[in-house]
């Protein structure tokens, strides 16, 4: 019995792959250097179309803003897809930046990003582990919880 890929996995989770947002400005969604393909900053787009918003440590909770991370994840893995094919050819989380709408008292910001890394983890294996910053903005568009951008090293 083969390895399940990527896909199955999120499956496995009850989770799918949402469209790929079309950028509201003047930028693309992901671009290529050489095997490493940089994917834009992306935000925890709910089914239905709408954003998580809030603020961490204020209307917002770190259960509030790790579910935020992850649906961000989701957001990340859609448009790496539209890039490559097929999750498989990730052969590695290179880097992962991931900014918290906080509160600047707000310490818990890795915690928040734990959303998004645990679930590259849970679908990539070991290609899902990265190095990573999780930090705090003083305020992300349109208010939302989260907001992640990713480096990946991509397969030929």
């Amino acid at each position: 019995m083969s390895n399940p890929t990527p896909e199955q996995k999120l499956a496995a989770l009850g989770l799918t792959l949402p469209a790929v947002p079309t950028p509201v400005a003047n930028y693309v969604p992901y671009r290529w250097a050489g095997n490493l393909l940089f994917l834009s900053g992306q935000g925890p787009k709910k089914p239905d179309g709408t954003f998580e918003i809030g603020r961490l440590g204020k209307d917002a909770t770190v259960e509030d803003g790790y579910r935020a991370a992850r649906l961000t994840c989701l957001q990340l893995l859609a448009v790496a897809k539209s890039a490559i094919g097929e999750l498989t050819r990730i052969e590695a989380v290179v880097k992962l930046l991931g900014m918290v709408n906080a509160e600047p008292d707000f310490g818990d910001h890795p915690k928040v990003i734990n959303g998004c890394s645990d679930l590259l983890v849970e679908t990539l294996g070991e290609a899902g582990r990265h190095a990573r910053s999780a930090v705090g903005m003083g305020s992300l568009p349109n208010g939302i919880m989260v907001e992640i951008e990713a480096i990946l090293l991509i397969r030929p």
